[in-house]
């Protein structure tokens, strides 16, 4: 695909990394994170050389690097992904609920992310199977696709969870649907509550497995550790419910925007000047205002490291109808129970990325983007270790 002409992360890291890393001693998965997006489509990760048959043109085409954290890696990725689910999703009301944990707990989170991230989400995927279960809310089992972002748009660390969850579920006998009430999921002060006592049951039960570096030491102190826990029973923990999506299409549309996004997109750093960065972000705190943010060049990278997931980590996960292990089975009831004929969002066939960009954004690349009329044909392939010329570097 084209490449951005604006200043991309990778040129923040370029330039500004060696000195970051010189004075901060990072952890392996965020080094391997920036290494990647530093060499993302150039040459030390190898490509291709097409040629024109026609008028002979040549087009250098370097490899990506696959990084889910790389801004120019996840728009493929976020299309495969959406191919699959797309069978998935039945004519009914779906509902986008999202789960917040207090801005007090961020520093214990930031030190212990996969232990904390994992109560997060068996906190949210418990919260909303037992309601869903519950007769006096639903009384049916539920399906959810459950999505963890870490950010807020000012890059600030901010873990939380959105789901996407099936407006109505299968009967404990899985003999009928059971619907939500048109327009209404579960209440979110009882979402709230329920989520807040998991989550703190559970941070109570991985004492043994946290760490207390640095500015949280004193918390190492199980009295004071305790004493910390039960604060947040008394605080307010932010559930919320919009209205529900506009049938199918806009559960796909809705999915494409959040699955695999990051912490920040290209598009949106302005300039990178005198040592610091400049980005549009949204204040949503004062009206979603759209302004202008400047930070050291060095603020930015930790910010943005902020956000490198453990290795490993799944940060999309399904639950309910939509478990992978019985997710063809429940599927296919929910559409026997429904009185539904074959899926009305259907699966496309799988595509290459060049028929994808074909359809997507009307961009052929095998046609030659000089003359117009020739066809670009491969003949070289670049290997990683290559630094010369293309024709240097024959197979």
């Amino acid at each position: 695909m084209r490449a951005s002409h604006g200043v991309e992360v990778a040129d923040i890291f370029r330039k500004h990394s060696p000195d970051y890393m010189e004075s901060h001693k990072l952890p392996r998965n965020q080094l391997r994170a920036m290494r990647a997006v530093e060499t993302c489509r150039t040459k030390e990760l190898g490509g291709h050389v097409d040629e024109c048959d026609s008028c002979g043109h040549l087009e250098i085409s370097y490899n990506s690097c696959r990084n889910r954290h790389c801004p120019k890696c996840q728009t493929w990725r976020k299309e495969k992904w959406i191919q699959d689910r797309a069978a998935d999703l039945l004519p009914i009301q779906y509902f986008h609920v999202v789960f917040t944990i207090p801005a007090e707990l961020n520093p214990l989170v930031q030190r212990n992310q996969k232990v904390m991230y994992n109560i997060l989400f068996r906190s949210v995927s418990e919260t909303l199977i037992e309601l869903g279960n519950d007769p006096k809310w639903l009384g049916a089992r539920i399906g959810f696709i459950s999505i963890l972002h870490t950010w807020g748009q000012n890059l600030m660390d901010h873990p939380h969870i959105h789901c996407v969850v099936t407006g109505g579920g299968l009967s404990p006998e899985e003999d009928k649907w059971i619907s939500c009430r048109n327009g209404f999921f579960i209440p979110v002060r009882v979402m709230s509550e329920l989520f807040k006592g998991k989550f703190l049951d559970y941070l109570k039960d991985a004492y043994d497995k946290l760490a207390f570096p640095g500015v949280i030491g004193h918390l190492e102190n199980p009295h004071t550790f305790e004493s910390f826990r039960r604060q947040f029973y008394h605080k307010k923990w932010v559930v919320y419910s919009k209205p529900p999506f506009n049938g199918a299409p806009g559960v796909l549309q809705y999915l494409g925007r959040y699955t695999h996004r990051i912490a920040i997109s290209n598009e949106r750093i302005l300039k990178l000047e005198d040592g610091k960065v400049s980005f549009r972000w949204r204040d949503y705190a004062d009206g979603d205002k759209t302004k202008i943010m400047d930070l050291a060049a060095d603020e930015f990278i930790r910010r943005f490291l902020l956000h490198v997931l453990p290795d490993r980590f799944v940060k999309i996960r399904h639950f309910g109808l939509l478990a992978n292990k019985r997710r063809k089975y429940s599927i296919g009831l929910c559409r026997l129970l429904l009185d539904l004929g074959e899926s009305e969002m259907k699966a496309r066939p799988k595509e290459t990325w060049q028929e994808w960009l074909l359809r997507v954004m009307g961009i052929d690349v095998s046609v030659c983007p000089v003359c117009k009329k020739g066809r670009m044909i491969t003949v070289e392939i670049l290997d990683p270790s290559c630094n010369g010329p293309p024709r240097e570097c024959r197979i």
